[in-house]
């Protein structure tokens, strides 16, 4: 097989896999059984196509492949449950009623069967870690080697958490259906923070050599789009699609020439994609037309969109609406107060009201024990410091902060910043 033809089958493959895993799990009822069926077929897309020839309709392809190996799957599995000698006169039959019912599956509306796939990969019974996991795999089509790569994890382990979170949704029985009323704000919720967690990952990586990987968060706002065209009249799901765009707007300039980081206010913003902005800036007003037109509070997404609007609104960093910017933070702390919202507070308050107002703020949540390894805590600290021009006392910051930080690119740039102010201080 020529590597020609191997992308071409990937590429078709992640265009259809949701949507054939969703109509399968819809007859099934068994997430994991209907990506044992979807993978056949591309077993034998990868056998066949590179002999005969790509299909003029390979998603159909795909389709009636995986239909016939689920027919032919339940066939056999009533087959085992009935007496042999009752089955001759029913076989024709059943076998016709049988792929009725698939394909009149697979043939509803694919919006619904792919809404229920999300809200079940994202189902609350599993864990935090294998509903990012199961979401890669059920709707991004990511292999669980490129799925381990992606978020620094042995291969094993990924396997392990794919394996264990299906056997978890079938064990608990877990209805493959888009939930409704209470429980479908409560479920909502939890799909919107997997696929945050995903674009947050690749857009400032946790751990190793990168400080980001835009293929994840592009997976992420992929995903999210994919939502928002099916939950229209759901306002936090374009506040978060609002802002996973505007924040990728920004990956061309996040980054030096060598990979070294660059931070918001020192970017080059020529180099933001206005396209992006466009877009996020869009989505962010439907988010607070629905929210206005429901008669519900701006949600945490709609909040930080609007947050990420002031900067990509500013030409310069210093045209930054930072009166606005504190205000949004002080409304987002209403409705999601954490330590972590209260230092970004701070870093907005410093740049309205001066340094000195800043670390005011800094030092009265430092005791916080959930931002005891948070390193970002020192770095914003030492940052006041520094402009306070207590050099010493910002220098031993930078250094806590770097000795915290997990990624290597910001653990260079912190110790960078730690030696800036040493050289200050002598």
């Amino acid at each position: 097989m020529t590597a020609d033809i191997r992308r071409e089958i990937e590429a078709v493959w992640r265009i259809e896999a949701p949507r054939l895993i969703a109509g399968l799990a819809r007859v099934v009822r068994d997430v994991g059984l209907a990506e044992e069926f979807a993978q056949d077929a591309l077993v034998a897309a990868l056998e066949r196509w590179p002999q005969d020839g790509t299909p003029d309709r390979p998603g159909a392809w795909l389709m009636a492949t995986a239909r016939n190996r689920a027919i032919d799957r339940i066939r056999r599995d009533r087959l085992a449950e009935r007496k042999h000698e009752e089955l001759g006169r029913e076989l024709d039959e059943e076998h016709a009623a049988t792929v009725a019912e698939i394909e009149a599956a697979l043939d509803d509306d694919v919006g619904d069967n792919l809404l229920s796939l999300i809200f079940t990969a994202c189902h609350p019974v599993l864990t935090t870690e294998a509903r990012v996991a199961l979401t890669l795999r059920l709707l991004g089509g990511l292999t669980t080697a490129e799925i381990a790569r992606a978020f620094l994890v042995p291969e094993p382990t990924i396997g392990q958490r794919i394996s264990r979170a299906k056997r978890t949704l079938a064990e608990a029985n877990v209805p493959f259906e888009v939930p409704r009323g209470v429980e479908r704000a409560e479920r909502l919720s939890s799909v919107l923070a997997v696929i945050y967690l995903v674009f947050n990952e690749g857009y400032s990586a946790t751990a190793g050599e990168d400080w980001i990987r835009p293929p994840l968060s592009e997976e992420a706002l992929r995903l999210g789009r994919i939502l928002a065209g099916l939950a229209p009249q759901e306002p936090e799901v374009h506040g978060l699609v609002s802002l996973m765009e505007i924040q990728a707007s920004r990956f061309a300039a996040r980054v030096g020439p060598s990979g070294e980081p660059v931070l918001l206010l020192d970017q080059d913003r020529s180099r933001w994609d206005q396209l992006l902005i466009r877009r996020g800036l869009a989505a962010l007003e439907r988010a607070e037309a629905l929210s206005k037109e429901i008669g519900v509070p701006r949600g945490p997404y709609t909040l930080q969109a609007a947050l990420a609007a002031c900067h990509a609104r500013a030409r310069t960093a210093a045209e930054t609406d930072w009166a606005r910017i504190v205000g949004l933070y002080g409304a987002l702390a209403e409705i999601s107060p954490s330590p972590v919202v209260e230092l970004n507070r701070a870093v907005a308050l410093g740049m309205l009201m001066g340094p000195a107002a800043g670390l005011e703020i800094v030092d009265a949540i430092a005791g916080e024990p959930s931002l005891k390894n948070y390193h970002l805590l020192p770095s914003v600290r030492a940052d006041f410091l520094r402009k306070l021009e207590r050099f010493e006392e910002a220098k031993a910051e930078f250094e806590r902060a770097a000795s915290l930080a997990q990624n290597a690119r910001e653990r260079t740039l912190l110790l960078d910043r730690a030696a800036a102010c040493a050289r200050r201080a002598g």
